[in-house]
Order: structure tokens, then C-alpha cells, then sequence
């Protein structure tokens, strides 16, 4: 038996199978040991580390932004660089002095502020549009950090203001200050609050809950211009209260806060410790923030991202994913694909997210394009996070059907009359007839059925009309796929002719 019965007697038993002999399984991965690449939505996510020390995708801490109310933000991030670890994100305050440090033990986000009590902590000065960058009544006001204390020992200090008052020719001392006192937050506030006789102008709130050292606390002291009342909060628990008003009950005259001479704050200035995402509002409370979502760690309905669509080729089927991800108790991880031909048309819905699992098969998501996204969600205490390392998109390539193996072109008047063999590839699902005036430059515009290349179904003969007796055509056809037209394969070699009477 020759060569050529062999190969036909293969190609028969391939296609007796009913496959196609030609596909080639590829991979695409997202992740892993190249890390992440550009992702087309983020929410509620972001980058950490991951299975093997990898990249991966986790979900954001509930960590501050900067929105309308927002007067000063030190998130401690290093996301703008490292000369901006210790920036104002909202752009009020500028940094004079700085002594703190960037940790990794952080409570929110991925950094903290460290400070090692050896120094004036970070010194800020605000511009005229903040809180303490200029002089007058303050409105409403919220102070809020995070604080891990190595120690907590008395006398160390979170946060001050420093300043003075010209009242009836008489210079008055003003002080803003949060300092431990047997192991418990305590606020003290000197003539700030304008006319305020009782104790010599002096306002003290010390907390009930003792501070743990190495154990991160939530810490907040607001004050409400419309009823007076200074609070002071850990962990979204009120510890301390009083209304700064006349007689020290409510509805009574208000005593508003009032800063003197413009003087930078101190963050830190001695205190031994982490800090996390300080911030400082002009309002009480921040109306963009459910207070029951404040203070877990991981917002407890989760994120979510989306790949960038993913090009193939056209026909292209997803078969299946495999996934190396870390879910620890209580969290989990939502896959989903999606495919199609033109990624320009999609939109949240359309085409269809098909939710998938990992390593099982995959049916009826093809296309020239292919996306996947993931919801992630933490445990119900929002403390702990799932995180995807690595994604691999396993998908069968179907390669363009052959070309026919011959093409012959006979001259008529005005016309040719072209004849080619079947191709014989069982995917063919017709020809494009492809024809122009030089040689392999197939941008012919003058036959009767239309411009270079002419779409005809699965024949094996054609006419072209309409073209110019004594002009000399050049020829050649390919196949395209009868599961989509715009797979279409190489070309058949080339055959010319010459119109003539």
C-alpha cells in the first residue's frame, strides 16, 4: 500500500471518530509564577501574597477613603510610592517632620505607621481648608486611628495640639492631647471649647476598656456642634461622654470649639507602637459607611474581579479551569466564564457568566474571546480572606480547515469559470474565492458578485462576470469552518486567467 492510500485511509478513520484530527488543546494562565496581569474590574480587592509566595488576588481591607468629609487620611500605604507612605491623601496637610516607619503589621490595608518612641512622631500642617489649619470655630468634628501598642505605659502620647488663644488681651494655653493613663485612652482638651467656664476650661475623657499591648483597637472622639456632645469610642463602643454645654446637660448653651494661632499636629510624638489609617472628618459621622461594617477587617460582601477579555481565535472552546486558590473556613470563591466573537458588545450580563468549578468540565462557552471573573467572600466575622493565586483557562483551539488541494481557471468573455477540488477537512463548511490583477495581491473589485474575497457555499465550481476582457486575474481559494465563517484557513495556490470574445 503507497503512501497517499495510508494517509486517505487515516483520514477517514479521523473523521469515522467524528473529531477532528487537527484541534490542539492550549492553556492560558492568569497568575502564578508571572504574577497578575491587568484586570478590566476591581471591586472590593487587591493584590497580596498568595500560595508558593506568588501574587494573588484577596480581598481589600475596610480601610479608610477619602470622600467628601474627609479632612486628613494617612493610610500608610505604599501605593503611590515610598516618598508617600506618610501623605496626606486628601492634599489638606503637608508633612514637616517625620520619625515613624513603615511596618508590615498592619490592621488595615497592607501597611502601618511604626513608631518606636524615639522621636516627634509625623508632624503635619494643615492648609487653610482644614480642621486645624486655621483659626475660628471648628463645626463638627471626628478623630479616628487604629492603634498596636507595644507597651501602653503612661504618659505616652497618640496625637497633639498645641497652641494658644488671645481672649480679652489674655493669652490662653490651648492643648488637644490622647495619652495612656493607667493603661486606658484618655482626651484632654484645654480651652478649646470658647466660654466654657467650669474647670478652668479644662475637658477630660478617659476610657473604661484598658488597652492590650499587641492587640490592635479601634479609637474615635467626635464632637456634634448641633448638640454639643464630645464622645469617645473603642471599637465602636462609647467609653466616654460629655455634652459641653452650660450645667453639662443636653439642650442646654453650647460651648463650640474654637483654635487660635494656626500650629502643626503630631502624630505620634511619644508612643511605642503601630498606627493605622488616622483620619481626621469635618463631620461626626461619615454617611457613606455603614457603621456595622466599620470595623471588620474584610467587608462581608466580598469583591469581585474581571479578567481582561482573553483572545484566541474564532471557534475557540473553553474546556476547563484549573485553579490553585487558598479558602480558608467559613470563606469561599464564586468562578465564572464567558466567550464570544467581538468583546466590543459585551456588558455586565451579556454574554452570559457561566459559574464554573475547578477542573470540571466546561460546556458551551466558546468564541474568539474568553473572560473569567471570581466573587470573593470573607467569613461571616469579615476577619479572614480567600485569595486566587493562579487560574489556568484550558481550551481547544480549532485550527482553520485546509485549503482545497488544486484550483483551475478557465477564460470566457468577460468571465472565468473557476473549479476547485473539495477540501478535505470534515469542517469545511464552504470557500472564499479570493481574485485580483497582480499576483498573490488579491484586491480585485470588478466581478459581477462582488470585491475580493467572494463568500460561496461548500461547491466545488464558480463563475465570476463582469470582468474586464484582456485584464489578466489571479485566483485562490480557502476554506472557512461550517461552525463559524470567520475561521477561515490558508490559501489554495494560485491559478490566472484572461478574459477575452
Amino acid at each position: 500500500m503507497n503512501a497517499d492510500k495510508k494517509i486517505i485511509i487515516f483520514l477517514c478513520f479521523c473523521l469515522a471518530l467524528g473529531k477532528n484530527f487537527f484541534s490542539e488543546s492550549k492553556t492560558v494562565v492568569l497568575g502564578g509564577k508571572t504574577g497578575w496581569p491587568e484586570l478590566s474590574f476591581k471591586d472590593g480587592v487587591t493584590f497580596g501574597r498568595g500560595r508558593f509566595g506568588y501574587q494573588a488576588v484577596e480581598l481589600s481591607t475596610n480601610a479608610r477613603s477619602v470622600t467628601d468629609g474627609t479632612d486628613l487620611l494617612l493610610d500608610f500605604e505604599k501605593d503611590g510610592g515610598e516618598k508617600e507612605i506618610f501623605s496626606d491623601k486628601r492634599g489638606n496637610y503637608t508633612v514637616q517632620s517625620n520619625s515613624l516607619l513603615s511596618s508590615p503589621k498592619s490592621v488595615m490595608g497592607h501597611h502601618s505607621a511604626l513608631s518606636r518612641g524615639n522621636g516627634k512622631g509625623l508632624v503635619l500642617k494643615g492648609n487653610e481648608r482644614s480642621v486645624f489649619g486655621r483659626q475660628g470655630g471648628t463645626g463638627s468634628w471626628t478623630i479616628e486611628f487604629w492603634l498596636c501598642p507595644a507597651i501602653a505605659e503612661n504618659g505616652e502620647r497618640v496625637f497633639e495640639w498645641h497652641s494658644s488663644r488671645i481672649v480679652n488681651d489674655y493669652v490662653l494655653f490651648q492643648m488637644i492631647e490622647a495619652s495612656f493613663f493607667n493603661n486606658r485612652m484618655q482626651w484632654n482638651f484645654t480651652n478649646v471649647f470658647d466660654g466654657m467656664p467650669d474647670n478652668k476650661g479644662e475637658v477630660t475623657l478617659l476610657s473604661y476598656s484598658a488597652l492590650i499591648p499587641n492587640k490592635w483597637s479601634h479609637h474615635e472622639i467626635s464632637y456634634d456642634e448641633e448638640s454639643g456632645l464630645l464622645e469617645c469610642k473603642i471599637d465602636s463602643k462609647v467609653e466616654a461622654l460629655k455634652y459641653i454645654t452650660e450645667g453639662g446637660r443636653e439642650g442646654k448653651t453650647i460651648y463650640q470649639p474654637v483654635l487660635g494661632e494656626v500650629a502643626p499636629i503630631s502624630i505620634a510624638p511619644a508612643y511605642t507602637g503601630c498606627v493605622d489609617d488616622f483620619r481626621i472628618l469635618s463631620r461626626v459621622t461619615d454617611s457613606s459607611e455603614p457603621r456595622n461594617l466599620v470595623y471588620d477587617k474584610y467587608k462581608v460582601d466580598g469583591g469581585r474581579f474581571e479578567s481582561l477579555p482573553i483572545m484566541t481565535s474564532p471557534g475557540s472552546v473553553v474546556d476547563s479551569v484549573q485553579i490553585v486558590d487558598n479558602v480558608p473556613p467559613q470563606t469561599e470563591i464564586r468562578y465564572y466564564v464567558r466567550g464570544g466573537d467581538n468583546f466590543y458588545n459585551w456588558n455586565e450580563s451579556e454574554p452570559k457568566w457561566v459559574r464554573v468549578q475547578n477542573g470540571q468540565e466546561i460546556a458551551g462557552v466558546k468564541g474568539r474571546y474568553m473572560q473569567v471573573a471570581a466573587d470573593l467572600f470573607p467569613d461571616g466575622a469579615g476577619r479572614n480572606t480567600p485569595s486566587v493565586t493562579e487560574i489556568k483557562i484550558n481550551y481547544t483551539e480549532v485550527p482553520p480547515p485546509t485549503a482545497p488541494f488544486s484550483v483551475r481557471a478557465r477564460p470566457g468573455d468577460g468571465m472565468v469559470d473557476l473549479s476547485w477540488s473539495y477540501s478535505v477537512d470534515e469542517n469545511a463548511g464552504g470557500y472564499y474565492i479570493f481574485y485580483g490583477n497582480r499576483p498573490g495581491e488579491y484586491l480585485g473589485t470588478d466581478a459581477d458578485q462582488g470585491p475580493s474575497p467572494i463568500k460561496v457555499d461548500n461547491i466545488t465550481s464558480f463563475r465570476l462576470t463582469g470582468l474586464k476582457n484582456g485584464a489578466i486575474y489571479y485566483f485562490a481559494v480557502s476554506t472557512y469552518s461550517k461552525e463559524e465563517s470567520q475561521i477561515s484557513g490558508s490559501l489554495s495556490n494560485e491559478a490566472y486567467a484572461r478574459p477575452g470574445r
